[in-house]
């Protein structure tokens, strides 16, 4: 069983949401909230357009939050038009999302993008953090945060149970012994205690729940 000290990873991924008005908004909803708490880490994973002032907002407000983007492109600077590269990401972000079931399903990433991805990650010293529908699914070796999102609690399925999920943190890890493993899918302030409680599960990926901002500080309280 793992330590009760662990560390929890709460990351909030807002998808294809929000203007700079609305990030605005939202910081101004967090920023007299106490996050300083040592074992959790907060991670906010906007789009591409709104990482300058998702980062200005952290700094400006002194928040103990950090930046993840949501994809990264396979190739490095270049002739590679609508491409965002891991340099420029760098800039910006701590984190990078690898391997979401959404781009998977509208944009057919493969394994071998995917994996392209994650040393692309590596190269400018990025962490991945790398989706997985199943805890059987392949998983670059070098990868350190794997998200499991099962498939039937993608929106608007129901969220798996805390049950399943540690069983399937427990088969990750079999593979990945020095990783840490969140699960995702439909994680709600009501819900996300019974999934951080579990002795293989470092914390979550928060969706939907994650643009509002009351809903979030909750599930960092709850966490």
């Amino acid at each position: 069983m793992r330590s009760s000290m662990k560390r929890i990873f709460i990351v909030a991924n807002w998808k294809s949401n929000k203007t700079e008005s609305e990030a605005k908004e939202w910081f101004n909803g967090i920023r007299n909230y106490e996050l300083g708490i040592r074992e959790k880490e907060i991670i906010i994973c906007p789009s591409f357009t709104l990482l300058p002032i998702v980062k200005s907002l952290i700094h400006n407000h002194n928040l103990s939050i950090k930046i993840g983007a949501q994809d990264i492109s396979p190739f490095d600077k270049g002739a590679y038009t609508g491409e965002v590269n891991g340099k420029q990401i760098k800039e910006f972000a701590d984190y990078v999302l690898i391997g979401h079931s959404e781009r998977k399903k509208y944009l057919f990433e493969n394994q071998e993008l995917l994996e392209k991805k994650v040393a692309m990650a590596n190269t400018y010293n990025l962490q991945s953090i790398y989706f997985i529908q199943d805890s059987r699914t392949q998983i670059p070796h070098n990868v350190s945060i794997i998200a499991y999102e099962p498939p039937s609690s993608i929106s608007p399925g129901p969220a798996d149970t805390p049950e399943n999920a540690e069983n399937a943190a427990k088969s990750i890890l079999q593979k990945q012994q020095n990783a840490v493993v969140l699960y995702g899918g439909n994680v709600t302030a009501a819900n996300v205690g019974n999934f951080t409680l579990m002795p293989n599960i470092n914390g979550v990926l928060v969706g939907r729940a994650s643009l509002n901002v009351d809903e979030f500080l909750q599930i960092i309280q709850n966490a």
